[in-house]
């Protein structure tokens, strides 16, 4: 946990404190994480919730309200872009796994609650706060806030106290909205259907909404429809209309009659929360356009419907990649770099045919590498784009190049090879073979510190022998002595293998060992030995299979367990549907 908020007082651990060159995405995230925590001097403190059902009332209105100040009030105006890239898309990929529940939960009991401090309480509840700031009104919300907090203030509240508040100055009836938007679970995708004549102007456009079999509700939404152009070589919103959609099917009237765009966008400014999807006009426009957009959140938007319909098995996840690497050249939206660069290097090592991985990882490398190249010296992007190509680089030329750096023989004008660097690049090279436990001890001795040692614990990790693989999980899972940050370190080094093979051993011992790790270890360790050393590399029918096996065979385990290795099969089982997908392109 890198901050933590008690009574009002927030303390921040070691590694708060840069020590080398870090990205904007990083001091960004840390700067928001810093206000959350003091939003909780309101939220959770002036007023707390009366059980843990409404554990949402502290954490997303303090996710929701730090993002407010920090787009409104610090240097990062384009917070809720950064929100909508990197907080949503955490919430929507939590809200499909099997585990999903809705934003005010039942908690039946405290082990309950330790597992859901998740993307659904954090930022699908903020989501869904920003869509009610939309749907009553940003003054009536503001009112209704300082009305709860002035009635409410040292006490205990639930959630009907807050809504009655708001509904008393927005002059709206919320408890329907409750119902749907905070005691059910699941995500809507949203469609639009749109018909042009022979003259390119729209004669009917609707917007469909659907929602998964197992969470079938349909939710009102307020949100707003954008029409872009390409004009000079640059995507601009020429109109913009704002409309509730609700139902099935929801008419949008106001653009009939008006040109069909180079690109309609559902959702514009992303005010709501649900999955979007462009017509096949718009989904082409933003393929072969996607660097034209003159704003990044409707970049980024499109970039993640691409990365929605990937993971829904819906877009091959080559062409993901290649949209991707199409992307990241002159990107300087640092948070929404990371994200893609997060997402791009899933979609190649995990959502991929197997039979055609090796290939498209090759090209996602000497992608990740022009760009770094091409990267202004010294810029975010090129730290970024320098760090994701390191990590799966594998081929003799590029280990050469990364030696070459790491030596000082070599050099990328701009490039500070400094000490988190001098790791990055240590550990690419010894993930793949090209480094070893003497030149990861010299750099431990260079680099005594406690990071240092979590630095040092992945490297070893990492390396592609079965040796290593056979000390990380001895040393974490068999023994207990490691503390919290070098054992996910250590976690993060054994997950990673360029021959995934070496992971294939630990499918049984995992399934055999996570119910006695359960019982032993402190919730927290547990549960990061039960995410850290799971074989998710491997994403093989086999690994699926186990998992599945697991949970049949032991029903009676504690739900916080079930949960996690539950979420742990769900992505298996999502990355077989995509590659099959892909095996098919």
């Amino acid at each position: 946990m890198g901050a933590m908020e008690n009574a009002g007082c927030v303390t921040i651990v070691e590694n708060y404190v840069f020590r080398s060159k870090v990205t904007d995405a990083i001091v960004e995230r840390r700067a928001l994480t810093i206000l959350h925590e003091l939003a909780h001097m309101w939220f959770g403190d002036l007023v707390t919730m009366k059980w843990w059902d409404d554990l949402w009332l502290n954490e997303s209105f303090a996710e929701w309200s730090s993002t407010a100040c920090q787009a409104e009030a610090t240097q990062w105006k384009d917070a809720w872009t950064t929100f909508g890239t990197a907080e949503k898309a955490w919430a929507y990929k939590q809200d499909q796994l099997s585990s999903t529940h809705p934003v005010a939960a039942d908690m039946v009991d405290l082990a309950a609650v330790e597992v859901n401090f998740d993307g659904i309480t954090y930022a699908k509840g903020a989501s869904v706060l920003k869509q009610l700031v939309a749907y009553v009104g940003r003054e009536p919300f503001r009112d209704g806030l300082r009305a709860y907090f002035s009635k409410h203030a040292w006490g205990n509240t639930e959630l009907k106290d807050l809504l009655a508040e708001l509904e008393t100055t927005s002059g709206r009836d919320l408890s329907q909205w409750s119902k749907v938007w905070l005691e059910t679970a699941g995500v809507n995708t949203l469609t639009p259907q749109v018909a042009v004549d022979e003259d390119g102007m729209i004669t009917a456009l609707a917007i469909v909404q659907t929602a998964p079999e197992s969470h079938p509700t349909l939710r009102p939404h307020r949100l707003a429809v954008g029409a872009y152009e390409l004009e000079g070589g640059v995507l601009r919103r020429v109109r913009r209309v704002e409309l509730d959609v609700d139902g099935e099917r929801t008419e949008v009237t106001e653009l009939v009659g008006t040109p069909m765009p180079a690109l309609l966008l559902v959702n514009d400014d992303d005010l709501a929360y649900a999955k979007i999807r462009l017509d096949e006009r718009s989904l082409a426009t933003a393929l072969e356009h996607i660097r034209a957009f003159e704003d990044s959140l409707p970049r980024a938007q499109c970039l993640g419907a691409a990365w929605d319909m990937t993971r829904d098995g819906e877009m091959p996840a080559t062409d993901y990649v290649r949209l991707v690497l199409a992307a990241l050249p002159g990107e300087s939206d640092s948070t929404l770099l990371r994200v893609l660069i997060q997402q791009v290097t899933s979609a190649a090592l995990t959502y991929t045919a197997p039979a055609g991985r090796a290939a498209v990882v090759a090209e996602l490398a000497a992608g990740l590498r022009a760009a770094a190249e091409g990267a202004e010296a010294g810029s975010d992007a090129q730290l970024q784009l320098v760090t994701a190509w390191a990590a799966v680089a594998s081929s003799a030329d590029d280990m050469a190049q990364v030696a070459g750096l790491l030596s000082g023989e070599g050099e990328l004008p701009g490039l500070t090879v400094d000490q988190d660097m001098r790791w990055t690049l240590l550990n690419s090279l010894a993930a793949a073979g090209a480094a070893g436990e003497a030149e990861i001890a010299a750099e431990q001795e260079r680099d005594n510190t406690a990071t240092g040692r979590e630095k040092a614990a992945r490297a070893l990790a990492v390396r592609p022998t079965p040796e290593a693989k056979e000390a990380a999980w001895v040393s974490a899972v068999e023994q207990d002595g490691l503390s919290n940050a070098v054992l996910a370190s250590t976690a993060l080094g054994f997950g990673w293998a360029h021959d995934t093979t070496l992971l294939e051993p630990y499918v049984d011992r995992y399934h055999e060992a996570i119910e006695r790790v359960w019982a032993d270890r402190t919730h927290h360790i547990a549960e990061s030995l039960a995410v850290g050393f799971y074989p998710l590399a491997l994403a093989s029918p086999a690994l699926l299979e186990a998992t599945e096996r697991w949970l049949a065979e032991h029903p009676d385990v504690s739900n916080s367990l079930r949960r996690t290795v539950a979420e742990n099969r769900d992505a298996v089982a999502r990355a077989l549907a995509a590659q099959a997908v892909d095996a098919r392109s």
